[in-house]
């Protein structure tokens, strides 16, 4: 895979891209491949997409077309917050408006880290009765799983770099980046820029991207 663009120069980069890891093109082909993998896999059955979101959107929205009439797409939001006690809770605020009994499900995420709200969300779909549930992620960070989960459909693996486009953001923005890049944190005007990255990246679970919680 190309591992930057030929056609995003350096020049015409937004100062707070430190390097772009998949341009344009390659979304498109790897969401054609995964697309072209669920055909196969889930012909004449009745599969439902849900994207989570907010990240999973463009993806799941591209992934969708790809596939064609043959699936049917919903949404799912979750909100993480820190409870009084110091725990870390989770719950469902944007619920589906599908059943999912007796479907197949494959939900669609931007990136899985540990996977322990995935996790969660799982579980509680469960209760609804699909005939199955997968997950199918645009990026994979594997080696730091903390929980076993279904995903079966993998665009490509990534560093723990923080990423930014293409539905990542950094405080809400940068989502429409056409492209995912890694983040340049000296760019901002900001303190301890660093310092909140690896909080993200070590369990603050009220953040969207952050590998405690995927």
């Amino acid at each position: 895979m190309m591992s930057h663009s030929s056609s995003c120069q350096s020049s015409k980069l937004p100062n707070v891209v430190k390097q772009v890891i998949l341009d344009e093109a390659t979304i498109s082909q790897t969401v054609e491949r995964l697309a072209h993998q669920i055909q196969q896999d889930y012909q004449g059955l009745d599969l439902l997409l849900i994207g989570v979101l907010q990240g999973a959107r463009p993806f799941c929205m591209d992934l969708q077309r790809a596939i064609g009439p043959s699936s049917k797409l919903d949404w799912i939001g979750i909100s993480r917050y820190r409870h009084l006690s110091g725990s870390r809770k989770v719950e469902i605020v944007r619920n589906t408006r599908t059943s999912l009994k007796d479907r197949h499900v494959l939900l669609v995420e931007d990136i899985v880290d540990t996977g322990l709200t995935l996790n969660y969300l799982i579980q509680e779909l469960k209760k609804r009765k699909p005939a199955s549930i997968y997950v199918c992620t645009l990026l994979d960070r594997p080696r730091l799983r903390l929980a076993q989960i279904p995903v079966r459909y993998v665009g490509k693996d990534v560093s723990e770099d923080f990423l930014i486009g293409y539905g990542l953001d950094y405080r809400d923005r940068y989502r429409d980046l056409p492209y995912i890049a890694t983040m340049n944190f000296e760019s901002l005007s900001i303190g301890g820029g660093e310092e909140q990255v690896r909080d993200q990246q070590s369990g603050n679970e009220s953040y969207e991207q952050n590998p405690a919680h995927r």
